[in-house]
């Protein structure tokens, strides 16, 4: 730990809250269309969908609203009204302007270690999205370097260090994602803290323990200045 010199965050809860906006429009969603099958099952065949469509459309709100209006097409068997797609993108809409929340600590932190580190916002999703969550969030005057990529994956954060000029052992990953934000990064020899967050997206969940040398467990985000050195 002594040798790190860029700590690199996620964005969507981990900085701020980004999961429960999806889950709130996901249940109205399901409550649109509740007359054809049960909630579980619409969740279901929304998931479905989404997954399909992440090579389609990537990560984000937009490809969220377009997967909702093809789902919601299929489950009603084409009988979907163009009320119901109007409803369905004014949700989306509603997401993309909704304030931004922070996870409580989070600014402690970032400045508790700005100037002692340089801090890096790591995340993936739509840019646009992703970019105009930073400057709402108030939090872009802490960083030095912004990195939005449509797949966190070891190739990724290999170029990632690589742009930074910094050799993995000098990397700290941190982030709610053991999928995203841990694992890749452990596999190219950084650091990674995983600090999660009360809910979790599906697709997102590691069903394993991790034990790693450069890995840590924490509870909450300011534990973070536990472990590093000033």
């Amino acid at each position: 730990m002594n040798k790190i010199k860029v700590i690199a965050f996620d964005a969507d809860d981990t900085l701020w809250v980004n999961e429960p906006l999806f889950q709130n429009v996901e249940h109205k969603f399901c409550d649109m269309l509740e007359d054809f099958l049960p909630h579980h099952s619409l969740s279901k065949e929304l998931f479905s969908v989404e997954i399909q469509n992440l090579k389609h459309y990537g990560y984000g709100v937009k490809g969220y609203i377009l997967s909702m209006i093809e789902a919601a097409i299929t489950i009603s068997g084409r009988t979907l009204s163009i009320e119901a797609v109007e409803k369905i993108i004014a949700l989306g809409k509603e997401m993309i302007n909704a304030p931004v929340e922070l996870i409580d600590g989070v600014e402690d932190v970032l400045k508790a270690l700005q100037g002692k580190y340089r801090l890096v916002v790591a995340t993936k999703g739509d840019l646009l999205d992703q970019e105009r969550k930073l400057i709402k969030s108030g939090l872009a005057k802490y960083f030095h370097h912004t990195e939005i990529v449509s797949e966190k994956n070891e190739t990724e954060y290999t170029k990632l260090i690589k742009h930074l000029d910094i050799p993995p052992s000098e990397f700290l990953m941190i982030g709610n994602s053991l999928k995203s934000d841990i694992v890749p990064v452990l596999n190219i020899g950084a650091h990674a803290f995983h600090v999660p967050f009360h809910t979790t997206w599906e697709h997102e969940k590691v069903h394993h323990k991790i034990e790693h040398p450069k890995f840590k467990e924490l509870n909450k985000i300011n534990e973070v200045l536990d472990f590093v050195k000033f």
